[in-house]
């Protein structure tokens, strides 16, 4: 029986095709132009300065702006090659943003995002955030145009009808079914996942550690679905997600992976938050040692405190007389931050949310601060809590640079402005990018 097509809403756009100038890059991995009516369009596929024709997506007449994919390139900017993943490109897979554009120039769009949003939501100019407008690539990352790199350490394949592993195509639960993929870091590819018959799983997570041998697989089953036999072509762990609970199980293997950092190894267990990139975790703690220059007895925090990695970082750095405190929600996680952290007397951890836990925790001065919160940022509670304890430098790592700025801009309302600024090319190929800046509190009468 023949499935009936999808119905398009009346005054949908979707569809429509608009020969459009591209304007400048937009938070989020696309371009904005406008159609001759004056609505914006959100263009994914495109770089600026181009003239394009642009198919909508998503939208309808009045809606506020619409989304689209840019389907022929009628003038092309000089920073555009050829996508070297054969399954970029409009309506394939979502995974990367900026196939078509140059290493050099997409590190310059991420640059003008950023710039874009502190000047936006912050009030900043790079200048005033003691930025130099650049963002640096990883080591090794550094690579000509046409060549991509094996960066990504966690991938979450989706799963077709058919049992294919592949990736969700931009903003739907469509399965794009892969060979390969050009990101994924080796020992991601030598899985061999994308040659497994997956039948009767919603997803496959393919993890291989950065510093030590160690892989593992989380495998979704659909509702009432038994797990395969899983034969790798390399060794890994093999863990589920329970339909019950969601809560994440051993099937067989070590229910973590080791990863290594800072000269120290860290306990991660399934479906606990590591950096994506392997050399994301030692680019961020050199960038926040650096910053925050900790001394002998500082006493420190550690908010959203995942495993412990600045949490060790700190107490390695601020000795016996000094202590840390971290915080994080995730029961598992804390766990693991404990194991890691148990050789340093004077660190404790604590679980549950930042907001909550801070203001129980009676302390009122400390002398470091080091947040990383996830995409929606910190928030205004918690900053102001946060610029009432008289630290002497904060380091905000932030995974999107609108939440950052907001942060940024209730920093600055509570007295603390921001020395410097850097940013990290480490999501080569997607829109994505990491920053790390360091505040300091306003001089008296400054």
């Amino acid at each position: 029986m023949q499935a009936e097509p999808k119905k398009t809403p009346a005054g949908s756009l979707v569809g429509q095709e608009y020969e459009v100038e591209v304007g400048p890059v937009a938070h989020g991995g696309h371009c904005v132009a406008r159609n001759d009516a004056g609505q914006v369009l959100f263009v994914r596929h495109a770089l600026p300065g181009e003239r394009v024709l642009a198919r909508v997506t998503d939208g309808e007449e009045d809606s506020r702006f619409l989304r689209a994919d840019a389907v022929e390139i009628r003038e092309a900017s000089k920073d555009r090659v050829d996508a070297p993943c054969p399954y970029a490109g409009p309506g394939r897979c979502g995974g990367c943003d900026w196939q078509h554009a140059k290493p050099g120039a997409q590190r310059r769009l991420k640059g003008e995002v950023i710039a874009e949003q502190l000047q936006r939501l912050a009030g900043l100019t790079p200048e005033e955030a003691g930025w130099d407008g650049t963002v640096m690539p990883a080591e090794g990352d550094k690579l000509p145009p046409g060549e991509v790199p094996a960066w990504r350490t966690r991938v979450q394949y989706a799963v077709d009808e058919d049992g294919n592993a592949g990736l969700r195509r931009h903003r739907s639960h469509e399965v794009e079914p892969i060979e390969h993929c050009m990101i994924a870091a080796p020992g991601v590819s030598e899985l061999g996942i994308e040659k497994h018959d997956w039948s009767g799983m919603e997803s496959v997570e393919a993890i291989a550690a950065t510093g030590s041998q160690d892989r593992m697989v989380i495998l979704e089953p659909k509702p009432g679905a038994r797990l395969p036999l899983v034969e790798l072509d390399k060794p890994a762990s093999v863990m589920r997600v329970e339909e019950h609970d969601g809560g994440i199980h051993r099937v067989h293997g070590r229910a973590f992976v080791r990863e290594r950092a800072d000269g120290r190894t860290h306990r991660v267990g399934s479906g606990g938050f590591w950096q994506v990139h392997p050399q994301a975790a030692d680019t961020l703690v050199k960038a926040v040692m650096q910053g925050l220059l900790p001394r002998k007895g500082d006493m420190a925090l550690d908010l959203y405190c995942g495993v412990g990695l600045f949490a060790g970082a700190l107490a390695d750095r601020i000795g016996d007389k000094g202590a840390v405190l971290g915080i994080e929600s995730g029961k598992r996680a804390v766990e693991d931050a404990r194991h890691n952290l148990a050789a340093f007397d004077r660190v404790r951890i604590e679980q549950g949310k930042v907001e909550a836990i801070l203001p129980r925790t009676g302390i009122t001065e400390v002398n470091l601060v080091v947040l990383d919160p996830p995409r929606a940022g910190a928030g205004k509670k918690t900053v102001q809590h946060l610029t009432s304890l008289g630290a002497r430098k904060i380091a905000y790592v932030a995974c999107d640079p609108a939440a950052l700025a907001r942060d940024l801009a209730y920093f600055k309302e509570g007295g603390y402005r921001v020395r410097t600024l850097r940013a990290f090319d480490l999501f080569p190929m997607t829109h994505h990018v990491e920053c790390v800046a360091i505040l300091e509190p306003v001089a008296k009468g400054a």
